[in-house]
């Protein structure tokens, strides 16, 4: 609980360095808290397991919102380290924007923490009404526009979708607890499965939840919202937004069905994980754009991540976990470099990567790796991600989905490799130097050696979450 009073006062912190001229200040002191955050929620959830349930046990700070927490602060402070470069000559709006990501992250704390479908609805627009806001902060650039607006509206009628869901399950249970839900379905007779309000109720709860991940077919507004967006925020979005959703879908999922899904639930989202799996792929084929790219990749991934949900064993909370953190990295690590790009060469076809490696090997060396982790290359972290999905998977003796991830997974090391192709291509070697300042290329290169050590010791971050 203390993660999400530090992290809203941060957030007002940075308004307040704003309006006192200490903008230059709002990078460290944000990294100092988000790293005392993270440090605290660890230490409180090991050292205090009476105090896990607050507010009248409306939040649940145990081992799982600890982990999922700490994948997102994380992740915050790499990409705010990056955003003190991004936004250098856009200083004057840095104390609102990092302020809007701070509050946007408190809403992914309550997501992982909630115990009751009253803050899982508040979690979600606190986590929500920031990133409208955000999507459009270029004010006069139009696909920044065009990228707020359809993220507000899909978002609202998504909202629609989440209330009227858990008003339904509200009208058939008389409870907004996730523990009274539970005794109520372990109440039901054997076999004579659930209510319709309570089966319709779910669904419209999934429905907005597997938007908030961008699952097909609820995932069109994703590239172009990607597109549009700010890199920065793109970053934020495809790394901290999802992680918070898989996390909130998750453990609402677990808590009401312990370690088994019912039958309709498990094969809705059967079709909705193949679908997106592959549905993801092979859009990502036609890209000729990176950011376009690197938005199918994220909706894959999501895919991917959903194998463990739907498969829902003893694995699937550390595998979710761990395959958050590592495509959290990766695709920072990608992102970091695409923003070098996008402001040294304009634009993000994929003819802007050409020659970089004759002139950029750093940055070269960090994009490849990072690439070659959202691919699922061993020995990096992302090969161990995949593993992890894939035995979840085979633990509950689902075979033909492991199948078609690894189809798929072939698939994304084509579209991957046309980055790192690009890059060692010849023809482009006479083309201008990519320049960032030492800080930056210290975040990609600190983020870059995550990526090996995580691929390297696995072992080091799977016990976090206590399975």
């Amino acid at each position: 609980m203390n993660s999400i009073i530090i992290i809203s006062v941060l957030g007002m912190a940075s308004l307040f360095l704003g309006l006192f001229n200490g903008r230059k200040l709002i990078v460290p002191v944000l990294a100092i808290g988000l790293l005392g955050t993270l440090i605290l929620g660890f230490y409180e959830q090991q050292h205090r397991p009476d105090w896990y349930k607050v507010y009248e046990n409306m939040i649940s700070f145990d081992g799982y919102a600890a982990a999922f927490s700490g994948v997102m602060i994380l992740t915050t402070i790499i990409i705010f380290f990056m955003g003190g470069h991004f936004f250098r000559k856009d200083i004057h709006n840095l104390p609102d924007i990092f302020g809007l990501m701070m509050f946007t992250l408190a809403g992914g704390v309550i997501l992982t923490s909630f115990n009751n479908l009253s803050m899982l609805f508040l979690g979600i627009e606190i986590l929500s009404i920031p990133l409208y806001i955000l999507a459009g902060s270029r004010r006069f650039d139009l696909t920044s526009n065009e990228a707020s607006i359809k993220y507000f509206l899909m978002g609202s009628f998504s909202t629609g979708f989440l209330l009227f869901g858990i008003a339904l399950i509200y009208g058939q249970t008389h409870s907004f607890s996730m523990e009274d839900i539970r005794i109520y379905l372990g109440a039901l007779a054997p076999g004579s499965g659930f209510p319709p309000m309570f089966s319709i109720g779910v669904l419209m709860m999934l429905v907005s939840l597997l938007f908030k991940i961008s699952a097909v077919p609820f995932h069109f507004w994703a590239p172009d919202v990607y597109q549009g967006s700010p890199t920065l925020i793109t970053t934020f979005m495809a790394t901290v937004v999802k992680t918070a959703g898989f996390a909130a879908l998750f453990r609402l999922l677990s808590v009401w069905f312990g370690g088994y899904l019912p039958e309709g639930i498990a094969n809705t989202l059967w079709v909705v994980t193949g679908l997106t799996i592959t549905v993801a792929n092979l859009s990502a084929l036609w890209q000729g754009r990176m950011k376009r790219m690197l938005a199918y990749s994220s909706i894959s991934n999501a895919g991917y991540m959903l194998i463990a949900v739907t498969a829902m064993n003893n694995f699937s909370s550390s595998s979710i976990f761990y395959y958050a953190l590592v495509y959290s990295i990766g695709t920072a690590v990608c992102f970091g470099v695409l923003i070098a790009v996008l402001e040294s060469r304009g634009n993000d076809d994929y003819t802007s990567f050409h020659g970089m490696a004759w002139k950029n090997p750093l940055l070269t060396f960090c994009m490849t790796l990072g690439l070659l982790s959202l691919a699922g290359i061993p020995p990096l972290a992302g090969f161990f991600g995949k593993y992890y999905i894939f035995r979840t998977a085979l633990e509950s003796n689902h075979v033909w989905i492991v199948m078609l991830a690894l189809i798929n997974s072939l698939i994304g090391i084509y579209y991957y490799f046309r980055i790192i192709v690009s890059m060692f291509a010849r023809e482009s070697i006479a083309r201008e130097d990519i320049t960032v300042d030492l800080g930056y290329k210290s975040v990609l290169i600190v983020s870059t050696i995550l990526l090996l050590v995580l691929g390297l010791f696995p072992d080091l971050v799977t016990g976090l979450i206590g399975v």
